[in-house]
């Protein structure tokens, strides 16, 4: 590959010509040939067995010409890019100037090319801080969630009440008709919970185990299922059983049951500890988010639209992948929540948009701060994936784009360079709640 020309144009575009020797060149024409010919028939000659000057011939000089530019393009134009000192972040548009065995091939790439951006002050902001204390009752409402944990179900003899768990089968009818998805046999329903239909819960509340009795309701006018949308609808109820939990005692012997602890005050010391380790890192993380929010609102420079495209298919693969892990594929995900690719694409816009925006800011102050990974934490990092995956070192070193680490560790280094070197006022989050209150 030999690089002709690195032309940079409006709107972070770049326009490379470069030029690929005729030896590279005829040796692809030449594997083209031997995988392709077989496709192009020559009378008198066996599938596969015509020469190659007689099939040009035939079917014209360039018939391997642009497989064989196909084949030879992503490692030149990756070469070409390198050389040129740009970074492609969108898809190229390729002209052929020339091609032939006896010279080889030119080639003029337009492609749009990370921007070079300018960020403001960065160094010596000012953000406040809403600091955040583990109340008694978020304490107690931990102690709940351990107690409805280790809790026992017991059956209840006579009639259902709210928080109970009833064992119903159902099956649900429009103007005498049963409806699609309106049936189940041994479900186990949380009275309370909200989870069903408006007033349907309500009216299994009061029923003994081995009743059966209808309930009446009227879906509402918003409903997922159009076709059932603000329509009344009969539900024949057959009530199985009946279930309440009962709670463990809030003392010592909970806490011996669920905790490495001996005693419940010594647990609930424990909660609280932690609670508060989880609110110190949220506001710790806001202050983040608010200083990067203003070095970005002081950065310059023209940002492809091609960057936010690409970011935005990441994040719709991301997504399509985990429905996917649940069993379920993203075109029906789509059809069950009603919306088309177009809009569910177009959600991922300002997240996508913004997360372009942190990146191509904080790589601008980790490069006018000389702000690098050093080979310790590279190593440091990779152990930690390695730990959490359980897996080993180097088979880590294999996935992973050493680059892309690079970046990901200096861009952290970066948010800690602003927030070490900012003005950070704390206040108090009773504070705030008092101001809007008055």
């Amino acid at each position: 590959m030999n690089l002709i020309k690195c032309e940079k144009l409006e709107k972070s575009m770049a326009e490379l010509q470069f030029s690929i020797d005729a030896e590279a060149f005829k040796k692809a024409v030449a594997d083209v040939f031997k995988k392709e010919g077989k496709k192009y028939p020559v009378q008198g000659f066996r599938k596969g067995k015509a020469p190659k000057a007689l099939i040009e011939k035939m079917y014209g000089a360039d018939v391997f010409t642009y497989d064989a530019i196909n084949e030879l393009f992503p490692e030149t134009f990756e070469a070409a890019a390198k050389e040129a000192g740009v970074e492609p972040v969108g898809r190229p548009e390729v002209t052929v100037d020339s091609a032939s065995e006896a010279e080889g091939a030119t080639l003029t790439v337009k492609v749009a090319v990370k921007p070079e951006v300018k960020v403001g002050s960065y160094n010596g902001l000012t953000v406040e801080k809403t600091v955040h204390t583990v109340t008694d009752e978020a304490v107690d409402a931990e102690l709940k969630r351990v107690q409805e944990r280790n809790a026992r179900e017991l059956t209840r003899e006579g009639a259902a009440q709210n928080g109970d768990i009833a064992d119903i089968d159902f099956e649900g009818f429009v103007d005498g008709v049963a409806f699609e998805g309106g049936k189940a046999e041994h479900y186990n329903l949380t009275l309370g919970s909200g989870s069903f239909i408006p007033g349907f819960e309500e009216q299994v509340v009061g029923h003994s185990a081995g009743e059966e009795f209808d309930v009446n309701v009227t879906f509402p006018t918003e409903y997922q299922a159009a076709e059932l949308a603000g329509k009344a609808a009969v539900f024949k109820i057959k009530l199985h059983e009946v279930k309440y939990k009962e709670l463990p005692a809030l003392d010592d012997e909970l806490a011996k049951d669920c905790s490495e602890y001996d005693t419940l005050d010594e647990f609930k010391a424990s909660i609280r500890k932690n609670n508060q380790e989880q609110l110190d890192k949220q506001d710790d993380l806001a202050v983040e988010n608010a200083l990067v929010d203003q070095v970005i609102e002081s950065m310059e420079g023209e940002i492809p639209q091609a960057m936010y495209d690409v970011r935005m298919d990441e994040m719709v693969n991301d997504f399509a992948f985990r429905v996917e892990q649940q069993g379920l594929r993203l075109e029906d995900y789509l059809k069950y929540m009603g919306q088309s690719m177009e809009q569910f694409r177009a959600a991922f816009m300002p997240q996508a948009e913004k997360q372009v925006k942190i990146g191509l800011a904080l790589k601008a102050v980790a490069a006018a701060e000389h702000i690098e990974a050093s080979e310790d934490e590279i190593n440091a990092e990779i152990k930690r994936i390695a730990d959490q995956y359980k897996m080993e070192e180097d088979k880590v070193r294999e996935l992973i784009n050493l680059e892309d680490l690079k970046q990901d560790l200096a861009r952290t280094k970066a948010i800690d360079f602003i927030k070490s070197h900012a003005n950070i006022v704390e206040k108090p989050a009773e504070a705030e709640k008092a101001a809007d209150a008055e």
